[in-house]
């Protein structure tokens, strides 16, 4: 086992302890979730399992041709699915009883929930004291939603303003006090991902991690969000400077509970035209880590069914190329 896992496995177990009731049940659903997601659950590929991302269907969400609640029947049918990781601006609520139906349709379709990646909820490295405890507080609801679901992490985002220093402390900061109150409500993972422009600097967002020095604290690496500089206004400029890919990955590793398999497009062979998966798969197993590998497929020059099907057979071919070298 990792030192990691092993942090990790410790506090979950003290804050299964300290609650009660349905929600220690639920707490206790958590840390199984989250040691299958670490270490690969019983009987599965010792190499990695596959998971999806919902924002894979931003599009057929966005358009009404399915929901938030459809999704892990979608996930299930459509693909052979069973482990799935959400997006909370597609939620409709996170009153329990909205989060009942979503869990027990996962649950009818035999799909495992892993995390909420949670983006819109203000600036966790914001300048100001009154607008990070703002942040804070907005990501709670999800870190409850989350446990309910039975996932094993929430995914947040390190978005600020200032110096990389300043922004690295006004982080760190948010982030233990947001595993303080994960501790006392299920024993969550806050796993930050490389998707802002400072994020996308992986030796900056490792150092944020170190800095919080919480057994709660993660990453969430992601293979394509690497953008140091755009043209313009981030996301929707293009790109003029990037984070080597393969640099970040290996850098982020060592705190990572999720990974997140971004593609674009692919060529007649099946490869992904931009991000070598063989390299980038390597580089994940040889950090010891086995769990959930999800797909992201954010491309335009095929649908989103069909992209996320040519990320699984992707994924599929280099596991079996890695098993057997």
């Amino acid at each position: 086992m990792r030192r990691r896992d092993f942090l990790k496995t410790a506090s979950r177990s003290a804050a299964g302890l300290a609650l009660v009731g349905g929600t220690a049940a639920t707490a206790a659903g958590c840390a199984g979730s989250s040691s299958a997601a670490a270490s690969g659950s019983a009987g599965a590929d010792p190499l990695y399992e596959i998971s999806l991302a919902e924002y894979s269907l931003h599009r057929a969400i966005g358009n009404g041709e399915m929901s938030n609640l459809e999704f892990p029947q979608v996930a299930r049918e459509e693909f052979g699915i069973d482990a799935v990781e959400y997006v909370n601006f597609f939620f409709d609520s996170t009153e329990q009883s909205y989060l009942r139906r979503l869990k027990t349709r996962a649950d009818d379709a035999g799909v495992n929930n892993l995390l909420i990646m949670c983006s819109r909820e203000g600036h966790l490295a914001a300048p100001t004291e009154a607008k990070r405890q703002e942040a804070i507080d907005n990501h709670k609801k999800w870190i409850e939603a989350a446990a309910y679901l039975g996932c094993h992490s929430i995914r947040v985002d390190a978005v600020g303003s200032g110096s990389a220093a300043e922004q690295e402390r006004r982080m760190a900061e948010s982030l233990r006090r947001l595993c303080a109150f994960s501790e006392e409500n299920g024993g969550l993972n806050i796993l930050v991902e490389n998707h802002s422009q400072q994020a996308a600097d992986a030796a900056w967002l490792a150092s944020v991690i170190e800095r919080t020095d919480h057994p709660l604290a993660g990453t969430l690496p992601d293979f394509g969000n690497f953008c140091l500089e755009w043209e313009g206004e981030e996301w929707t400029s293009d790109c003029v400077r990037e984070y080597d890919y393969y640099q970040g990955i290996r850098e982020l590793m060592p705190y990572a509970d999720a990974v997140s398999a971004k593609s674009y497009d692919f060529g007649s062979d099946g490869n992904e035209t931009t991000i070598d998966y063989e390299r980038m798969m390597q580089i994940v197993v040889n950090h010891d880590y086995h769990g959930h590998v999800g797909i992201e497929y954010e491309g335009d020059e095929m649908g989103e069914y069909e992209g996320i099907r040519a990320t699984k057979r992707l994924l599929k071919r280099v596991r079996r190329t890695l098993r057997d070298a």
